[in-house]
């Protein structure tokens, strides 16, 4: 399902592990909750935006704070071209969970759809000081940071023809050829595919010794035992590359299990000492105290960790199961990390990749 298309390269995000939901109180409630957002995306997949909207009022009817739902109806909203509603929808989303990035994103979107890329921009810092690795924000605050420049650079020209903005302008032009689509909204899917892989065809038995009226011929001489070659050790390099691997995925692992304990000391110790999360170093390490220490319970697993190394960078993709309190996030994380001092530390995290 696209969301809306924007007018410039700015994208929606919304995929269902990334927005959240409060947990249900029993099994039951989580598979009911589940069905009615697949039909409610199905529907917006396919157009149907008042049948969406209509599903989606009598889910909040029952229950008005659920986020997901509230965050598919103002994209249903938005795609029927009710964009002021679609606006306060996510402006009270933002005002109900601040600790969403994606309401911030998509009011961001749709504040530079009607050429307000002031409150377009203002919009995407939050998303940003709400998640530091949100790589969607940046670019789009990138894509406004652009348009701001080429209005500035027009006005110049306006005043003034003789000025030396018209390349910068022409520039800048060229950055947008083509409006990009809208992020697609994904359904609730199982991540785990079944293998392709075709098993191995089974040996052949061996064709049966027709009975013959011939003499049995005289055995062969025993063979002679011969010992079979001891398989080669793998190169040093080979094995040098899976020993950094390992000490990788341990790093990754202990930097979860700290997150999870809320052991701080450890938890920052993760990280290099130059990552800051695009502010100070200070103002990071306040922030992501009070987030953590802020929850009662945490829970961070990873899981199908790919490492890749060279020399002493590493590059780790993985997803990522986060609970925190009412809080249940599922994505993909890519993580750069360098070895520092005999240990791998985290110098730059995203999110979705």
């Amino acid at each position: 399902m696209q969301a809306v298309a924007p007018k410039f390269g700015i994208r929606f995000t919304a995929t269902a592990a990334k927005c959240l939901a409060i947990a249900a109180l029993t099994m039951t409630a989580v598979a009911v909750r589940a069905d009615e957002v697949g039909d409610v995306q199905k529907l917006l997949s396919a157009g149907k935006n008042t049948e969406a909207l209509q599903r989606a009022d009598q889910f909040l009817a029952a229950r008005p704070r659920d986020p997901m739902m509230r965050f598919l109806r103002a994209i249903s909203l938005s795609q029927a071209g009710r964009i002021p509603e679609s606006i306060t929808a996510f402006t009270k989303l933002t005002e109900d969970y601040p600790e969403l990035p994606e309401p911030f994103n998509n009011l961001a979107v749709l504040y530079a759809q009607q050429g307000q890329y002031d409150k377009s921009r203002n919009a995407l810092e939050m998303a940003i000081r709400t998640n530091p690795s949100y790589a969607t924000a940046y670019e789009n605050l990138g894509d406004v940071y652009a348009k701001l420049a080429s209005q500035a650079y027009s006005k110049a020209l306006q005043i003034d023809t003789r000025s030396a903005v018209a390349p910068k302008l022409a520039m800048i032009r060229d950055l947008f050829p083509k409006e990009r689509g809208g992020t697609a909204v994904a359904g609730l899917t199982n991540s785990s595919a079944p293998s392709t892989t075709p098993a191995p065809a089974p040996a052949p038995l061996p064709a049966p010794t027709p009975t013959t009226n011939k003499p049995a011929p005289t055995p062969a001489p025993a063979p002679v035992a011969v010992s079979k070659p001891t398989p080669p050790a793998p190169a040093p390099a080979e094995a040098k590359a899976e020993a950094a691997e390992r000490e990788v995925e341990s790093a990754l692992q202990a930097w979860a299990t700290a997150w999870s304990k809320k052991d701080l000391n450890a938890y920052f110790a993760a990280y290099s000492r130059d990552f800051n999360g695009g502010k100070s170093r200070k103002a990071w390490e306040q922030e992501r105290r009070e987030r953590i220490q802020g929850k009662r319970n945490i829970s961070v697993k990873l899981s199908k960790i790919d490492v890749s190394i060279n020399g002493n960078k590493a590059t780790a993709r993985f997803r990522q199961d986060y609970k925190a309190d009412s809080l249940d996030i599922s994505s993909g994380k890519r993580v750069e990390l360098v070895r520092t001092g005999g240990e791998w530390v985290i110098v730059k995290e995203s999110t979705g990749s």
